[in-house]
């Protein structure tokens, strides 16, 4: 009787011991597994932070982004001002000196320039992107929108015309006029302008017009019109007054004729 009671204590001890490596392994594995997890996220963050470079990645961000544009619009069109009131000034201090011929010859050639405002009849040749639900048809979005090229082809043909001045969005346009699209906004003068684009000319209306409908340009754009609804339209006024051009006369690029030439600013 004694054995078999022995016997059943041994087997219990035994069973005993192994619940007990079990349980020490489970609770090593645990303790392995936390030091892992722990290594991957320090290493995500890491990787996170050498990635953003002291930048936010949070897109709430956006926002801030938005803002910060047209803060800086507004500040261009502040510093545009005191640039067009301190040539003002100058050219008044040059009238005082100069003698009446010279002062006939640097008034129309501040005209030709577009530095001083001017009034007649005008043309405006307004371009607008295609409805939003013409999109969803399954048509390349970017036969859609009106692009820089489409503005500058219809500057190009009111020049031809005859244009004696222009404007785009309102903005005085000049030889040095760039125009530069981003994303679907135009940039004119450091400041994004939206579409409808209403591009205005002063000149013979009459010629204007027939320059504009003879043009290839125009009539493959109207069939985009007709296609995708796109907007192209044209009319006449008996009287605009287009203001004086308001920006910076600096050239970055081109240089007069005999100078060297200097390096560009940015």
């Amino acid at each position: 009787m004694e054995r078999p009671v022995v016997e059943r204590v041994r087997r219990a001890l035994v069973r005993a011991r192994v619940r007990q490596r079990l349980r020490n392994r489970r609770h090593r594995s645990g303790r392995v597994l936390t030091g892992v997890v722990c290594l991957a996220a320090s290493l995500m963050i890491t990787v996170s932070a050498i990635n953003a470079r002291g930048i936010d990645l949070r897109p709430a961000r956006n926002t801030d982004l938005v803002s910060l544009v047209q803060s800086e619009s507004k500040r261009n069109a502040q510093l545009a001002q005191q640039v067009t009131d301190l040539r003002s000034q100058v050219d008044q201090l040059a009238a005082q000196q100069g003698d009446s011929g010279q002062d006939a010859a640097l008034a129309q050639r501040t005209e030709q320039a577009g530095l001083q405002a001017v009034t007649g009849p005008a043309v405006t040749v307004t371009l607008d992107d295609a409805p939003s639900d013409v999109a969803s048809d399954g048509i390349d979005p970017d036969l859609l929108v009106v692009h820089q090229q489409d503005i500058q082809a219809i500057v190009n043909l009111l020049w031809e015309g005859g244009a004696e001045a222009m404007t785009i969005q309102g903005q005085r346009v000049i030889s040095t006029t760039g125009i530069k699209c981003v994303g679907n906004t135009v940039i004119l003068r450091g400041i994004p302008y939206a579409p409808p684009y209403r591009i205005r000319a002063i000149g013979n209306t009459a010629r204007l017009q027939a320059t504009l409908q003879n043009s290839s340009f125009v009539q493959i754009f109207q069939q985009y019109v007709q296609r995708y609804r796109m907007g192209y339209s044209v009319r006449t006024t008996s009287r605009a007054k287009f203001s004086a051009y308001t920006g910076a006369l600096d050239l970055q690029y081109a240089h007069a004729p005999g100078l060297p030439s200097a390096s560009p600013t940015r």
